[in-house]
């Protein structure tokens, strides 16, 4: 099935970052804390950037599992970043640990090589230029840098994606099933991530399914 990209990069209306922070994503998230455990050897330390954090759930649960962690959460969408504040502001304790940054990829202001950790969830399928995310990427993580990346994988029809939907948000907002939707269609399959990969030299990382909707680029560079 053809890609069809979103009709938009960001997600930076007021209404649908709302619905977006208040959905239940601890799955997915679940998901990927899993996966970067089961990549490292012990407690994460160090620095660490997310690309594309909206409302910061996933570097909050990062900084409470391992208080060794300095977190740049990195989001192109004001709203969203609104969000993500508000949940670090009701946390208390790690404000000095999470500091939030207002970028588009490529991030011009963030540190060459300085980040032991670099990771993304469900960033790369909004990109309508992917390469952008592996060149930050590169020019970020320190050599021998973890770097895990999940997004959603295509489909192989539309019949698979309204499958997909009506498994995963057949409960959810119209805007969170309309989002899904486009996201599914507008995502990247396995065989396209690899070969970006390629172009922008990161030999060194793997491509796999993770789940029944969700690849994963993950190794050290």
């Amino acid at each position: 099935m053809q890609r069809i990209p979103e009709p938009e990069e960001l997600m930076d209306d007021a209404g649908q970052a709302l619905a977006y922070a208040q959905a239940d994503f601890s799955e997915a998230n679940g998901l990927f804390i899993d996966l970067l455990k089961r990549q490292s050897p012990g407690p994460l330390s160090g620095r660490l950037l997310d690309l594309g954090c909206g409302p910061a759930d996933i570097p909050l649960a990062l900084a409470r599992q391992h208080p060794a962690l300095q977190i740049d959460a990195v989001d192109g969408a004001r709203s969203m970043l609104d969000f993500a504040q508000r949940n670090i502001d009701a946390d208390g304790e790690l404000q000095d640990r999470i500091q939030l940054v207002c970028e588009h990829l490529p991030c011009a202001n963030l540190p060459e090589k300085a980040y032991q950790l670099v990771v993304s969830n469900s960033l790369l399928h909004h990109l309508a230029t992917p390469e952008v995310m592996w060149q930050t990427v590169a020019a970020c993580a320190q050599p021998g840098a973890q770097i895990l990346v999940m997004d959603l994988a295509r489909p192989a029809s539309a019949l698979a994606v309204d499958a997909l939907v009506e498994t995963y948000a057949i409960n959810e907002p119209d805007v969170l099933r309309k989002d899904f939707r486009n996201s599914l269609f507008a995502a990247y399959n396995v065989a396209e991530v690899e070969a970006q990969l390629q172009t922008t030299g990161l030999h060194s990382l793997n491509v796999s399914m993770v789940s029944d909707r969700h690849l994963a680029v993950s190794g050290c560079i």
